[in-house]
C-alpha cells in the first residue's frame, strides 16, 4: 500500500507542472509571436518481482513477468513552433513571418537573440528596435528627414526622403533559422537564446532557403487554442483528482490493515 501513495504522489506532481504550462500558455493568449509549450511525460522505474522469460518446473518459460510502476514524472516541456494567426495592423514599422525564421536582435550582452516578434519601433538615433530598445541585428538606420518606410518581403528596408522621388535603400532585415527550434532557451520578452540542442543559426534573405517571407503591416498573434487549453486543462484536473482518489484510497486500506485485530 505505501507504493501506491508514492505511485500516486508522483502522478500527482506531474499534472501540478502540466497545469503551470498550461497556465502559462492562457496567460500569453495575446502575447505577440508566443510560442505555446507542452508537456511530455513518461513512466519511471518499474519494480520487477518476477521477470518474462524465467524457467520454471517442468522446462518451460514464463511468458509474462510481474511489474509494478512507479509513477510518472516530466519528460520535456517542448515549445511548438506552429504559426500564429497574421494580424494586419497597417503599421509600417510591424513585421510578421509567413513561414520558418526568426528576427534577429542584439542583447545587452552583445549576444543575439531571436524573436518571432516584430513590433519594431524607431529609437532616437533612427535604429528599428524591439519593445524593450534591442536594436535589429544587423543593425538598421532610418536616416532623419524620412517620410515612408517600405519592407518588401525580402526584408529590403527603403525609405522615401524628403524632396525625393525615389527609395533609398537602408539596410535589410535578415532572418534566421535553426534545424531543431524547440531546442532554444526562452529568456523572456519574447526572445530565445542558441543552445547546444538547438544547433547553430542559418542567417539568410528571407523567402531564401527554406526561410519564411516578411510582411509588413501585419503581426502574427500568439499560437495558442483557448478551446485546446481549456480542454487539457480539464483532463490535468481530473487527472489530478484521480490520482488524489487513489491516495485516498490507499489510504483508508492501510487504516483497516492497522485495524486489525487477533
Amino acid at each position: 500500500m505505501i507504493r501506491a501513495l508514492w505511485t500516486a504522489a508522483t502522478g500527482m506532481e506531474a499534472q501540478q507542472v502540466n497545469m503551470d504550462v498550461i497556465a502559462n500558455n492562457l496567460a500569453n493568449v495575446n502575447s505577440t509571436g508566443f510560442k505555446k509549450s507542452r508537456a511530455d511525460f513518461q513512466d519511471i522505474l518499474y519494480q520487477t518481482s518476477r521477470a518474462a522469460g524465467t524457467t520454471v518446473p517442468g522446462g518451460g518459460d514464463l511468458p509474462t513477468g510481474v511489474q509494478v510502476g512507479l509513477g510518472s514524472k516530466v519528460a520535456a516541456i517542448q515549445k511548438v513552433f506552429t504559426v500564429g494567426d497574421i494580424v494586419s495592423t497597417s503599421n509600417e514599422l510591424d513585421l510578421a513571418i509567413e513561414g520558418q525564421g526568426f528576427f534577429q536582435v542584439t542583447l545587452p550582452t552583445g549576444e543575439t537573440g531571436y524573436t518571432r516578434s516584430g513590433a519594431l519601433k524607431m529609437d532616437s538615433t533612427g535604429r528599428l528596435v524591439t519593445s524593450e530598445g534591442l536594436p535589429l541585428s544587423p543593425e538598421v538606420v532610418v536616416p532623419a528627414g524620412s517620410n515612408q518606410i517600405t519592407i518588401s518581403t525580402a526584408g529590403t528596408v527603403e525609405v522615401f526622403q524628403d524632396g525625393q522621388n525615389t527609395p533609398t535603400e537602408v539596410g535589410t532585415v535578415e532572418l534566421a533559422r535553426f534545424s531543431n527550434p524547440a531546442g532554444l532557451s526562452s529568456i523572456g520578452h519574447n526572445l530565445y537564446a542558441e543552445t547546444v540542442s538547438s544547433g547553430s543559426p542559418e542567417t539568410g534573405t528571407a523567402g531564401e532557403n527554406g526561410l519564411g517571407t516578411i510582411s509588413q503591416g501585419y503581426l502574427e498573434g500568439s499560437n495558442v487554442n483557448i478551446m485546446e487549453e481549456m480542454v487539457n486543462m480539464i483532463a490535468g484536473q481530473r487527472a489530478y483528482e484521480i490520482n488524489s482518489k487513489a491516495i485516498t484510497t490507499a489510504d483508508e486500506m492501510l487504516q483497516m490493515v492497522n485495524g486489525l485485530v487477533r
